[in-house]
């Protein structure tokens, strides 16, 4: 316990130090993120691939009301979610509004989330006068109607004083049906009867979906702004003391923020539970709001992380972006220095580990964070060609920004959403004023086990965010070519490129304190296997694999989720020893030599190559003559530590069903390295022969071309 203490204490610690070496620089960005989290133990649907069944909605609306115990007078809201393409309705919301100074926003009664035990069942016997009552207390104009339509009460106010007191206007639209019932035409919300300044509350009792509870459910409209808003709770919850309702739902439209508000929602996502979590101003507070969600995640049984049967350790599914930006969109330092953002891309072009090291098991082209250069090679050339003309203006326009670099922050398929560096919500015109934020997301991220990792990688991307506030990174993109897929697939090489990062950070005098580097170094959930091999030490890693699309772009883009194929692994085989004694090491896979490659870092002299394979074969997918090619076996000789025989097998080698999941990562890792067996070599072998050309890169033999 004590030595637990000690690492708290020096995580925060150091997070202090660099909040504080970032102010005092005068760069210091708002930090904002997504954690998800899963069922690691359920394989239903919703936790698998579906976003939305189940008791997700359930066990995500008891997990909002865990986070709004810490925020005592904050609101538990069930605003309409994100409108998809294809679904029915918007998704379900659940949000914890409050304001950052403390100030409580809702006196009203709770949410049956947060409501413990049962109690009268709620009725709107005066609920109509008690809201006009309050309405018109607070200076607005109001009237109240039945309409025919679920929540037939209907209260309709202007701010502006502009309907006669207790007349409804004659407005068909007062009648419409519920926003979460139906259909959304485009990708956002929209209140027209609000934009042209008249306000509707639908209201009705009705049986709560996650608590069977029946209470009072109120449609709030939208609002213009922060106080607007919190003036509109405060009638509310004088409305609903006056008629002394026991617990009520606040829906409807989502709230207005900005600065002064913190406002953290819990949406579906395929899989998962996704976390938008308010920005905060340092990285410290954000450590510790992190933890609170992992605390409410945790009290339901959800994981940031998902143990497999053999052991295999992924991330929840839905990976962990971080979003950076300030408390305006004035204030944000890629708005406030014009050459910030350029320079970013310029960097990250540069270092293949910020895209690669902490990414999910979908990585490429075709994942949900694919890299500026996995694009088209016309896009790319384009790409430099804009950031070269950026440099002719130095003090670009924030709308200039946005139209030069938009086009090429992007998927394949154009999608702008899906890009390793989404600025979006930069200063475009799709998403309407929130795409005006000065904020820049970073998708290439995997949902880290542990709130300090995501923390860490936070740390880093903020002090480089200062760095290059500083001193943008000038020049040409590098053109990788094959390397970025080869080289850098490779967790050694994903290694030294990010000592290098760590170097830049360090001689700027932005390095993180020996705690967060060592978070952000962490990749033990790489390793799969340290087989004692007689004169070397062996380890085996997964290393990134490139997974592409199954069928065309557009039909990809239509549905909910995306299919991939992912039957292609990709491991990476490092020998360490003594350094002469390491050149006479050989290694081989049916019968090709694999390109074993002689290389130094802190730890001395290490051997390491990579291999490709095929580890199963899909039901659909590419290649459907290519069997699987498991177990993958490697042969590893030397002049005097003789043959040795390494079989890879991705279950049990001698088959049979696991006794249930792993119980934690200690069992998962057992699971891993009981799948590889290795043994003396029986009898001897042929000298291994070159590769064929397609078959090898500088790096990396892929198996799957010498598949019979």
């Amino acid at each position: 316990m004590a030595r637990r203490d000690d690492a708290v204490s020096r995580l925060a610690r150091e997070l202090a130090e660099h909040d504080a070496a970032l102010a005092a620089r005068g760069v210091a960005p708002w930090i904002g993120a997504e954690p998800t989290y899963t069922h690691r133990g359920s394989e239903s649907p919703e936790w698998l691939y579906e976003a939305l069944g189940g008791s997700k909605e359930a066990l995500a609306g008891r997990m909002c009301a865990r986070l709004a115990v810490g925020h005592p007078g904050a609101a538990l809201l069930r605003p309409a979610g994100r409108p998809y393409a294809g679904e029915e309705a918007p998704r379900w919301c659940f949000g914890v509004y409050a304001r950052r100074d403390g100030v409580p926003v809702w006196s009203g009664p709770p949410d049956p989330l947060a409501r413990r035990g049962g109690g009268p069942a709620a009725g709107t016997d005066g609920l109509a006068e008690a809201l006009v009552s309050a309405l018109q207390a607070a200076g607005w104009t109001a009237a109240a109607c039945k309409v025919a339509a679920p929540l037939a009460l209907r209260v309709t106010f202007r701010l502006d004083g502009a309907m006669p007191p207790g007349r409804v206007v004659d407005v068909p639209e007062i009648g419409r049906p519920s926003l979460h019932g139906g259909p959304v035409e485009g990708a956002l919300l929209r209140d027209d009867l609000a934009e042209g300044g008249l306000h509707v509350i639908a209201a009705g009792a009705a049986d709560d979906a996650c608590t069977g509870v029946r209470c009072l459910r109120l449609e709030l409209p939208a609002m213009p702004d922060p106080d607007a808003f919190q003036a509109l709770l405060a009638v509310v919850a004088r409305a609903l003391g006056a008629v002394s309702a026991p617990c009520a739902v606040l829906a409807g439209f989502p709230p207005p923020v900005d600065a002064s508000v913190s406002w953290t929602t819990l949406t579906p996502d395929p899989a998962v539970v996704e976390v938008n979590m308010a920005p905060e101003e340092r990285v410290a507070d954000f450590h510790r709001a992190l933890e609170r969600v992992e605390a409410a995640a945790r009290g339901e049984g959800l994981s940031p992380r998902r143990l497999h049967y053999n052991g295999l350790e992924t991330d929840s599914g839905g990976g962990g972006q971080i979003t950076l930006g300030g408390a305006s969109a004035a204030a944000s330092p890629f708005i406030s220095e014009p050459r910030l953002l350029p320079g970013l891309v310029r960097y990250f072009n540069r270092h293949p580990s910020l895209s690669y090291y902490w990414a999910a098991e979908a990585v490429g082209a075709a994942s949900q964070g694919p890299r500026a250069d996995e694009g088209t090679r016309e896009a790319w050339r384009e790409l430099d060609l804009a950031l070269a003309l950026l440099d002719r203006e130095p003090a670009a326009a924030p709308e200039v920004l946005q139209r030069a670099l938009a086009p090429f922050m992007v998927d394949v398929s154009g999608n702008a959403h899906r890009s390793e560096l989404n600025i979006e919500k930069l200063w475009g015109d799709a998403l309407g004023q929130r795409g005006r934020l000065g904020l820049v997301e970073f998708r290439s991220l995997r949902m880290p086990a542990e709130p300090a990792t995501l923390t860490a990688i936070a740390a880093l991307l903020r002090a480089l965010v200062a760095m290059l506030a500083a001193r943008p990174t000038e020049g040409p993109l590098v053109d990788w070519g094959d390397r970025l897929h080869d080289r850098y697939s490779l967790p050694f090489y994903l290694r030294q490129d990010l000592d290098a990062v760590l170097a830049d950070l360090e001689a700027a005098g932005l390095a993180p304190g020996p705690g967060l580097r060592a978070r952000l170094l962490d990749d033990a959930f790489r390793i799969i296997a340290r087989p004692p091999l007689p004169g070397a030490a062996l380890s085996l890693r997964r290393a990134v694999e490139f997974w592409p699309l199954i069928g065309d772009v557009a039909s990809q883009e239509r549905g909910g989720a995306r299919l991939v194929d992912a039957s292609t692994a990709r491991l990476e085989l490092r020998l360490r020893g003594d350094a002469e004694d390491l050149e006479g090491w050989r290694a081989s896979c049916a019968g090709v030599a694999l390109p074993l490659r002689t290389e130094r870092d802190g730890q001395g002299t290490v051997r390491v190559c990579g291999v490709r394979y095929r580890c199963f074969a899909p039901l659909g997918g590419l290649h459907p003559t290519l069997a699987s090619q498991v177990p993958l076996v490697v042969r590893l000789e030397h002049p005097r530590h003789g043959a040795h025989v390494l079989a890879i097998h991705e279950w049990r080698p001698g088959g049979g069903p696991y006794p249930g999941l792993p119980e934690d990562a200690a069992d998962a890792a057992r699971r891993r390295a009981g799948r590889c067996l290795l043994e003396p070599a029986a009898e001897p072998a042929p000298a291994p022969r070159p590769a064929p050309p397609r078959a090898c890169g500088e790096h990396v033999l892929d198996l799957r071309w010498l598949a019979p």
